[in-house]
């Protein structure tokens, strides 16, 4: 049996991508004398192929989501004031004999009402915790609420209401209390 003669290939052009890998991988090479590397068919085809992007790329090219505002420490001359007895606490929310739900949805109430009233600074009561051989208290339970308060206090939804809080003075409850001071409501005129 007599085999038909074989057409020659017709080789095909390269794309334009697979002339970017190529040339890219040819300038590490040395070339021999006479030969020429292959020409793109479009100006941008000579690149080499971008890679795709990096997940830190992705991210720092995705609009920036508007930050909360950070807290602030509060002011020194304040403090001092408040120790004298002098500063003047318009609100007070004590949490004693709540639940950690009922608590921390008391906090979140009575912040916003502040606010909304007009109140620059506010008290909040969480107590030191009772000892631990207290009937009905789990091991290492001691002071739940005053661990959590200053979480709750630093949630990125109660950053509009929240401007900063710190450990109360001996004369309002010391490590028990924490003094909280609120943001002027968006809007409002500043007070003098």
């Amino acid at each position: 049996m007599k085999e038909a003669p074989q057409r020659p290939h017709r080789l095909r052009r390269l794309s334009d991508e697979e002339i970017a890998l190529w040339t890219e991988v040819a300038r590490g090479v040395a070339r021999r004398r006479g030969a020429a590397l292959p020409t793109p068919s479009s100006p941008d085809a000579g690149k080499p192929p971008r890679p795709p992007p990096s997940a830190a790329e992705v991210l720092q090219s995705r609009p920036a989501k508007p930050s909360a505002p950070p807290l602030a420490p509060i002011e020194r001359r304040l403090k001092r004031e408040l120790a004298r007895g002098r500063g003047a606490i318009d609100a007070a929310l004590d949490l004693h004999g709540l639940t950690q739900a009922e608590a921390h949805q008391a906090l979140r109430g009575f912040l916003r009402h502040s606010q909304a009233r007009g109140a620059r600074l506010v008290i909040v009561v969480t107590g030191k915790g009772g000892p631990l051989d207290e009937p009905g208290s789990w091991p290492h339970e001691r002071g739940v609420l005053k661990r959590l308060a200053p979480h709750w206090l630093r949630e990125l939804d109660l950053r509009s209401v929240v401007l900063g809080f710190e450990e109360a003075g001996r004369a309002h409850g010391g490590s028990g209390a924490l003094y909280v001071r609120l943001r002027r409501p968006q809007g409002a005129p500043a007070r003098g």
